[in-house]
């Protein structure tokens, strides 16, 4: 790369008078720098990397935008790369003459690429990120500093890895930068609103949070599911479930029944969304619902056709403008949806959700953080406390009843690494207080769900047999998972 120097009016006029680069004091030193300069030098590639930093997330934008009304065709990614490239050619000449007016050293070209480098990293990559994403068998990623990072495998190994930034200011500008190029909406990062949840470009979910833990450093969690695409046969061969529950799901969505998925954190539970939905006829119309985008059933219109995919808004720096995921369910029943879908109900949603299910939505789905299928009632109770309707625990219930048919419930096998179906309720009615429902699958010894011999109520075989479903799969107590 031509060195942005040569191009300063301080070493024109040097070079007019027979004197060299050189003999401007202390411009580019050496690599080999004493401690003193190791901090000089730091120094010098903070302010480099701010200045690119700035002078890219205003200056890409306006490009894109001018390439767009110029020629009518938005900018591709490499097209984007190349922006950016001029731009940070520009941004960097500036900076040096600035540095050089102010008197101030210059770092090695060597350094100056470099951070270069990681700038376009950055924007085009995740940057000390990326190697860990770029490892398919990394599933978790939780930084509690930016020096303080460990990873979870596929298989459950768990290790400690090296920094993924050089400081805490370098981690909180990365997800700053992350954050407000997400996908659909900008998210703030700052101290007016510490903590952000958003997707990656390559689908995996992130969430941090700044000046709120110990030390004040920012922290996140990075969580990459198996399949950005799901089918129930690939679940069966995963050993998530067996041939008598691939055949009772898929019967389930063929015959509209509305399904609630629950299970711990990282259990599968969007996994197991995506893949009930792939049974879905192709052209239903489906309406989405999440705080951030994830379930992506709208980027294969071979499988999902028709989706409108909405996601929750955040206030803005005034406080208004929020836009909650309760009254995206609203506005989502007046789309015209067969099937409405929230990614995950949190809160005074569930009021919303339950009503889309019982209104003529029927098949249409959701998951919930419950510890067991039995527990996920209570969880669902407490949410709609929670809601504008106020509604009492009886009034819930109700409401419950008539709209939830079943609860799949997602947990460890035995070996704590394979996530597997282990439990399946079916609601059939309220009492009060309580939720009134039977357990058609059961967790077996190694919490694999075994059929339940005659606790499926006839009219609801009934409608699993129109379907095509087979009745002796429920036959055998000890399920097929050898088959």
């Amino acid at each position: 790369m031509t060195n942005p120097t040569d191009n300063h009016p301080v070493v024109r006029q040097l070079r007019q008078h027979g004197s060299s680069t050189s003999d401007l004091p202390d411009q580019r030193p050496d690599l080999g720098w004493d401690t003193e300069g190791e901090a000089t030098s730091a120094a010098m590639l903070v302010r480099l990397r701010r200045a690119l930093r700035e002078r890219l997330s205003t200056g890409l934008p306006q490009r894109v935008a001018e390439q767009l009304e110029h020629t009518g065709a938005a900018a591709t990614r490499e097209g984007r790369r190349e922006l950016a490239r001029v731009i940070l050619d520009e941004a960097l000449r500036a900076h040096t003459e600035d540095e050089l007016a102010a008197g101030r050293q210059l770092p090695p070209r060597e350094a100056e690429q470099r951070v270069v480098d990681e700038v376009v990293a950055e924007l085009f990559g995740l940057a000390g990120l990326q190697p860990l994403l770029d490892d398919p068998d990394v599933e978790t990623i939780n930084a509690n500093r930016f020096d303080l990072v460990f990873v979870q495998y596929s298989d459950g190994r768990r290790a400690q890895v090296g920094p993924i930034a050089s400081s805490n200011e370098e981690l909180t500008d990365l997800v700053r930068l992350l954050a407000a190029r997400a996908s659909s909406q900008e998210r703030r990062f700052d101290q007016g609103s510490p903590a952000v949840n958003l997707q990656l470009p390559g689908g995996e979910r992130l969430f941090a949070v700044m000046a709120l833990t110990a030390g004040g450093v920012t922290a996140l969690s990075i969580r990459r599911h198996g399949y950005l695409t799901a089918t129930l046969a690939q679940l069966r061969r995963g050993g998530t479930i067996d041939a008598s529950l691939e055949a009772f799901l898929r019967a389930l969505v063929k015959s509209r029944k509305n399904v609630l998925i629950t299970g711990g954190t990282g259990a599968g539970k969007t996994t197991m969304l995506r893949a009930l939905a792939a049974e879905m006829d192709p052209l239903e119309r489906i309406v989405t619902v999440e705080d951030a985008f994830e379930l992506g059933l709208d980027h294969d219109p071979e499988i999902h056709a028709d989706v409108t995919a909405f996601q929750s808004r955040e206030p803005n720096v005034e406080g208004s403008g929020e836009v909650a995921q309760a009254e995206l369910v609203r506005w989502g029943l007046r789309m015209s949806p067969d099937r409405v879908i929230v990614g995950e109900i949190r809160g005074p949603e569930v009021i919303p959700m339950c009503n889309a299910m019982s209104q003529g939505n029927d098949g249409s789905m959701a998951t919930l953080h419950a510890s067991s299928s039995r527990i996920a009632f209570t969880r669902l109770a407490s949410y709609a406390a929670q809601g504008a309707e106020r509604l009492p625990l009886e009034a819930t219930n109700l409401l419950v009843a008539s709209s939830v048919h079943f609860v799949v419930h997602l947990a460890r096998a035995e070996d704590r690494r394979t996530r597997v179906v282990s439990s399946v309720r079916e609601v059939v009615g309220a009492d009060g207080a309580q939720v009134v429902s039977n357990e058609v699958y059961r967790p077996g010894p190694d919490r694999r769900a075994r059929p339940v011999a005659g606790a499926l109520r006839s009219d609801t075989l009934d409608d699993l047999i129109e379907t095509g479903f087979d009745p002796e799969l429920l036959e055998d107590p000890d399920g097929w998972w050898t088959l």
